[in-house]
């Protein structure tokens, strides 16, 4: 009943006029950043950092905002997946291998609407489970002293590489990276300086929002230059969507799948590293075993296994935050970006969020209802309109891009070192990339270092120098084991997976080429 009470408040938060319209206009702007392929959510909510502080927004009308454009860049993802076979992000890949057949088969429209039922069903689900779980989960983490949150980073560190990576070595690499970055600036107990080279614009640390908008935001606009040159994707593919309403006895087909994509897409986000990658892929494999055991229709334009990838990266989207919330760990890519926007706003995520805070934390699970339900009410009657941004030239989009990021920059800092630093990690960042080095665990390092260092000094102070604290309760010994295992198992693991999900991707792609032939 609590929860309940709480809950209610937070609706009382969330639908005041400025609230309700901050929701709407994050929706909007989520789904038509999630249309444009290579975007996905993370560099959606990065791009729009600067706005949210620049037009000194609160706590909780910029987290409502940024909340409202990561779920809409989840549902926004699915339209470059169905349309033209490019996924807007990676967990949108299996969402290609039925939903672009039925376009092919002038059911566009159908499928585009379909995946935003499946869509809402499974982030709203997810949300109820936010809900419920993670009060829960924050009971365990008041258990927690210096050493156990010292492992817990280090379970973070370990596991954000996700199920889906081939190379751990490489997110090793781009962790102890961030963790450099972090380092910079003034030691947090004695005052010296650390690699600030007698700067005086270093002495007070690098502030990972110029890091974040610089890996993300900037160094995607090299990455467009680079790939397209000016040009836009393939239009005539994209206007044509045929009958936007699909029939309620195809809707009712697809709800048992959109049950089992939801519930393991929400599993799989909760996990830390895991994420709507994985949540996307369980879900479409379990759907093919379940109901197309002869391999006749999946792959070939069935309804349901567009439902059922759409329904599992959109539970694991809302799964990711509980993990984020309550313990102060990001679930994926897009909440460490989000971790950090809590941090810039002297918000600490996790256990003591709950009872400091909880005006922001329950009007933000609020606004996450009221952002699904107009996702959900907004995605079907516009469709024909976010189809429209793929006809968008980049010529034109990336310098859009380009100067919300400086402008924002700025208007937060009021320092033109600031934005030249931007310039340097979005170079840093295009180069990372081009070397396959995932930029999520650089994020991580920056946000969570300072933290990881005070924590390990405290046990080590209380311990008198002992290292054996950090092996000394069974919560940290179940901490360490759940580290090592998440490091070692993609090793094992994420080559076979990632093999698997580009096999029925190619598989799909040279049928329908095949059938259009």
């Amino acid at each position: 009943m609590e929860t309940l009470s709480l809950l209610a408040d937070g609706f009382s938060v969330a639908l005041t006029a400025q609230n309700l319209f901050l929701a709407v206009l994050g929706c909007f702007l989520g789904t038509l950043m999630g249309a444009l392929p290579g975007l996905g959510p993370a560099n959606g909510v990065a791009i729009l950092i600067p706005i949210a502080f620049s037009l000194g927004l609160g706590p909780t009308p910029s987290l409502i905002l940024l909340t409202s454009v990561y779920y809409g860049a989840m549902y926004g993802g699915r339209i470059s997946s169905i349309l033209l076979n490019i996924p807007g992000d990676e967990p949108a890949m299996m969402t290609c291998l039925d939903g672009h057949p039925m376009a092919l088969k002038g059911q566009a429209g159908e499928a585009l609407s379909l995946s935003g039922v499946a869509s809402f069903v499974g982030a709203f689900v997810a949300t109820c489970g936010l809900v419920i779980l993670a009060p829960q989960l924050v009971k365990i983490a008041l258990l927690f002293g210096p050493a156990e949150y010292f492992v817990l980073f280090t379970v973070a560190f370990a596991t954000l590489g996700g199920i889906s990576s081939t190379n751990q070595a490489k997110s090793a690499f781009a962790a102890a990276l961030g963790l450099g970055v972090a380092m910079i600036g003034s030691d947090s107990q004695t005052g010296s300086q650390r690699f600030t080279f007698d700067h005086i614009h270093l002495y007070d640390g690098i502030d990972f929002l110029i890091a974040i908008v610089g890996l993300f935001a900037v160094s995607e606009v090299f990455i467009f230059l680079e790939r397209h040159r000016g040009q836009s994707p393939n239009a005539t593919s994209a206007s044509n969507i045929g009958r936007i309403l699909p029939d309620l006895g195809m809707i009712k087909r697809c709800l048992p799948s959109m049950a089992r994509g939801t519930g393991l897409g929400f599993f799989a986000g909760v996990l830390p590293g895991a994420g709507a990658s994985l949540g996307s892929f369980l879900a479409y494999s379990l759907e093919k075993q379940t109901v197309d055991h002869d391999g006749k229709t999946f792959g070939k334009g069935d309804p349901r296994g567009v439902a059922a990838p759409e329904a599992g990266n959109n539970a694991a989207s809302g799964g990711a935050l509980v993990p984020m919330l309550a313990l102060g760990v990001p679930g994926s890519g897009t909440t460490a970006v989000l971790l950090a926007v809590l941090l810039q706003l002297n918000i600490t995520p996790g256990p003591l969020l709950f009872q400091k805070n909880p005006d922001v934390v329950w009007g933000l699970i609020a606004a996450l209802f009221i952002a699904n339900i107009i996702l959900l009410a907004m995605n079907i009657p516009l469709v024909g309109l976010f189809t429209r941004v793929l006809m968008v030239p980049t010529r034109i989009l990336m310098p859009v891009v380009a100067m919300i990021s400086f402008v924002g920059i700025y208007s937060i800092t009021g320092s033109t070192f600031d934005v030249m630093m931007m310039v340097g990690f979005g170079f840093a960042g295009w180069v990372l990339r081009k070397l396959d080095v995932p930029l999520v665990p650089i994020i991580l390092g920056i946000l969570l270092g300072n933290q990881m260092e005070v924590n390990l000094r405290r046990a080590m102070t209380i311990s008198d120098g002992d290292w054996s604290v950090l092996v000394g309760s069974p919560l940290a010994i179940i901490l360490w084991l759940i580290a090592i295992t998440g490091f070692v198992l993609p090793m094992f693991m994420g080559k076979r997976m990632k093999a698997r999900m580009q096999k029925s991707r190619t598989e799909s792609v040279s049928e329908g080429v095949s059938e259009g032939g």
